[in-house]
């Protein structure tokens, strides 16, 4: 896809990164297809993720990692869901979870869990609850009290990459005040049968049951460290931005296509649209950028910048998708198309928590009492 420079650039010392996770992209796109196609969990990829050390690189240097930038997890996020969507979210979800778990557990149990990431460990998270929608922070399942802490009975539901997991960061009702785990996965942890999503099928997002698994008081986190932000938080709008960009260049690859002597992208609607189109990609992907830039800043305006960079690249990779089966025409229908695929997979993030209707509300609330205040 055409860009042009970003104000927000990678540390230098990080760059090899991006260049190590474009060339991986490369071959992850190979799979793609199938991977959709067969719903198979790409643990081939994420596991070369891992062993390129990266996974562990994003851990604070106090616990043996490197501290990569939130500007470089912008850019390998963005880099790996224009390849592969499903790798993408699942290494998010993982990174984000070991991230949360050494960054506020306590001292013991964080070092431990800094070991299992550089082990290769697997890392999901298990916050969404049946009807829990957006309220996915604030469990609605009580925690029963035991010797050593407390017991969970219940669901999880759309954990990512979960049959893989060897450990996760889970939430229940503590005393009535929400409480957030460390759990390690064992026989009272069990898996349904997959109920399979159109899109991002091979993230293998599916429902957990827990039946009296142990929560003990060692493994309960504490707050997270007032300035720092949620990798997941901070780099789930770059999931979006990478489809749409994926979405474009499968546009453009599809107008410029000969059809008996003749190109859609000849067509000025086509070249209007794809213009506005692309202008949009770019301003979300700014958006997103300026919020990894105010992570990096330890700005206490993250929070708010990620929903609203979420938000938009929810919304623009949407558009971009359609815009992709507009250009493609009927042949952009066909199983064999990516722009079918591409679309679906954009729908994805819009209905991830925070979703846009929510986010908007918030947002809009907001403007509302900025203006107010004035």
């Amino acid at each position: 896809m055409f860009r042009r420079p970003s104000p927000v650039a990678v540390p230098a010392d990080e760059e090899h990164w991006i260049r190590l996770v474009a060339d991986l992209a490369a071959g992850f796109a190979a799979t793609v297809a199938d991977d959709d196609a067969t719903a198979r969990l790409p643990l081939d990829h994420l596991a070369a993720l891992s062993a390129s050390g990266l996974d562990a690189a994003f851990l604070p240097k106090a616990a043996g990692g490197l501290g990569l930038s939130y500007a470089a997890l912008g850019h390998v996020v963005r880099t790996l869901a224009h390849a592969h969507p499903a790798v993408a979210t699942v290494w998010l979800m993982h990174v984000g979870a070991a991230h949360a778990l050494v960054t506020t557990s306590p001292p013991a149990q964080a070092a431990f869990f800094a070991a299992e990431l550089r082990a290769g460990k697997r890392f999901s998270n298990a916050l969404s609850e049946p009807a829990g929608g957006n309220h996915f922070l604030t469990s609605q399942q009580d925690a029963e009290p035991a010797d050593d802490g407390w017991t969970l009975t219940g669901r999880k539901l759309f954990v990512s990459g979960s049959e893989a997991a060897d450990h996760l960061f889970l939430n229940a009702r503590v005393d009535g005040e929400p409480g957030f785990f460390g759990v390690t996965v064992d026989d009272s942890v069990s898996f349904p049968p997959i109920e399979e999503t159109m899109g991002m099928r091979a993230t293998r997002s599916r429902t957990i049951v827990f039946d009296g698994t142990p929560l003990p008081a060692a493994r309960r986190c504490g707050p997270p460290p007032a300035d720092a932000a949620n990798l997941i938080s901070v780099g789930f709008a770059f999931l979006s931005i990478g489809i749409a960009e994926a979405a474009l260049d499968a546009a453009v690859a599809a107008a410029i296509r000969s059809r008996g002597g003749s190109r859609v992208a000849d067509a000025g609607w086509a070249r209007q649209q794809t213009g506005l189109a692309w202008a949009e990609v770019t301003a979300a992907a700014l958006l997103a950028e300026r919020t990894a830039w105010l992570a990096d800043t330890r700005s206490d305006q993250t929070m708010p910048a990620a929903m609203e960079s979420k938000m938009l690249a929810n919304e623009v990779a949407k558009k971009a998708a359609a815009l992709a089966l507009s250009l493609g025409g009927g042949g952009a229908y066909l199983v064999s198309s990516p722009i079918q695929r591409i679309f679906r997979d954009a729908q994805a993030g819009a209905l991830m928590a925070y979703s846009v209707p929510f986010s908007a509300e918030l947002v809009g609330d907001g403007v509302f009492e900025d203006a107010g205040a004035q």
